[in-house]
């Protein structure tokens, strides 16, 4: 219920709060062979400043969501925005890849302010005011992104230091936490108690099992320490699965992992967080490889991969989510989730066979983006057409740490791909690896488009207005609940 005495700074705060977010999320992706040059460590381990970013929200994003209903919304993103604070500090200040991966996970804390941050809005704002608020704020996810691109690329287009970065990052977070400050004090919205085994076991499954992905190559494939890992990975996952049946008040649902519906969405989700990060790697890498050395690429500056290549599938968003609730109200859920990876799916198999000229690199880019943005519009529906209406958070949280893992994997994929098969005597793959990473998104968009045409129940569009739409993906793409009784 909104409070009486609603906060006026409740929807600034939000709006800024999750802008920083999706910033903190891609000032890294454009500089990686910078971070790479100056620690002097393989591009695998430089990879790490993204991938353990990445897993540290998977876990840490539902946890966080579940202590914000346990002990105020208010407490919790301050807490956030000051262990945040501290990472971002570490990071502008250490040369030490270990430490710079510590502070990366400190970072992947400001994952939770989404979910937390779209719950301040509902506490606060009047119904009428609600869904459009929740709008605006899920918009500042596309803006925050295309921010970060921009502002790295203007930091760094004169062969500036990746620390800077960090500090506007520390900057951005201390700005962060004079807003949350003066949000009101509100009691917890729930009583209960945290599932922390269940974290622990989801967070060491998900390293062991990305770990050898990400070492493989150097490792070698059939070596013991991969296979041993990625028996462990299974073991402990199982682990997990067997522990939350035991648990009453579980950090995952187990019913969440085994319902068909629910487990196509969650194909799907994984394949958009996929998509997302290997396009994201995949085009920063191209574009930046000298064509000299390497007989393809651009030799592309950070500043030209930020704006020119990366901007614009990042700031369509603006246009592609609303567009993406629009096809959910007219076609369904279903059907517009399927078009979204199709659309992934062209713009793949344009950079497969297309990427030799600058527009064709922008438009596979801006065509992979566009399917990712319209299909995160559609999962919530998607999954609130299959469970009941009491399950809907639980069903959202599981897909969010689908996309999450999604996005890890597809890091993983793509920095296998360009640091194997290397052009003699020069640190850059040959043209072929990006070929297979492109083919292999391709296929992938097959194979979501067909699962989720065919593996799913047939169900008519329900006649729903486009607000209604626009609030299902903003609270599910937080893993909130939502009300369907109104």
């Amino acid at each position: 219920m909104p409070s009486p005495s609603p906060s006026r700074l409740a929807l600034p705060v939000a709006c800024y709060v999750v802008l920083l977010v999706s910033a903190l999320q891609t000032l890294v992706v454009p500089v990686i062979a910078d971070i790479r040059a100056d620690l002097d460590v393989s591009a695998t381990s430089a990879s790490w400043v993204v991938t353990a970013n990445l897993l540290a929200a998977a876990v840490l994003t539902p946890v966080l969501g579940r202590l914000g209903d346990l002990h105020g919304r208010r407490p919790v993103m301050l807490g956030i925005l000051i262990v945040v604070l501290a990472g971002s500090v570490l990071a502008a200040t250490t040369t030490d890849l270990s430490l710079l991966l510590v502070a990366r996970v400190a970072q992947a804390a400001s994952f939770g302010l989404f979910p937390l941050a779209i719950g301040v809005l509902r506490e606060e704002l009047p119904p009428a005011r609600l869904t459009g608020a929740m709008a605006l704020v899920s918009g500042m996810l596309a803006v925050g992104a295309g921010a970060g691109l921009t502002v790295t690329g203007l930091l760094m287009r004169d062969g500036g230091d990746y620390h800077q970065l960090f500090w506007l990052a520390t900057a951005l977070s201390v700005v962060g936490v004079a807003g949350v400050v003066a949000l009101p004090r509100r009691p917890a919205a729930a009583t209960g108690r945290l599932d922390l085994i269940g974290a622990g076991l989801l967070g060491l499954g998900l390293v062991l099992l990305l770990l050898p992905l990400e070492e493989g190559n150097g490792w070698g494939w059939g070596s013991a320490r991969v296979i041993g890992l990625l028996v462990a990975a299974a073991v402990v996952l199982t682990v997990f699965v067997v522990v939350e049946r035991r648990i009453t008040q579980p950090l995952v649902s187990t019913r969440m992992l085994t319902h068909r519906p629910i487990v196509v969405a969650n194909v799907a989700g994984s394949f958009l967080g996929f998509a997302m990060f290997a396009v994201f790697l995949a085009v920063s890498a191209l574009v930046q490889t000298p064509p000299a050395v390497a007989g393809y690429g651009f030799g592309s500056t950070v500043l030209a991969a930020s704006l020119v290549y990366l901007l614009p599938g990042n700031a369509s968003g603006i246009v592609t989510a609303p567009l993406g609730g629009r096809l959910v109200s007219r076609l369904g859920a279903q059907a517009t989730l399927t078009i979204a990876a199709l659309i992934s799916g062209a713009g793949f198999a344009m950079l497969t066979f297309l990427h030799g000229a600058t527009w064709q690199v922008i438009v596979g880019a801006l065509a992979v983006n566009t399917g990712v943005t319209i299909g995160y519009a559609a999962l919530p529906a998607l999954l609130i057409d299959n469970v009941p209406p009491a399950e809907t958070g639980i069903a959202n949280s599981v897909n969010s740490i689908a996309r999450t893992v999604g996005m890890s994997l597809g890091t993983a994929f793509v920095v296998t791909m360009v640091t194997r098969n290397l052009v003699p005597g020069a640190p850059f793959p040959h043209e072929a690896q990006f070929v297979v990473i492109f083919a292999t998104g391709t296929a992938l968009a097959l194979a979501a488009a067909a699962l989720v045409a065919f593996a799913l129940p047939r169900h008519r569009p329900e006649a729903v207005s486009t607000w209604e739409v626009e609030e299902e993906a903003v609270l599910g793409a937080a893993g909130l609940a939502v009300d369907k009784s109104r």
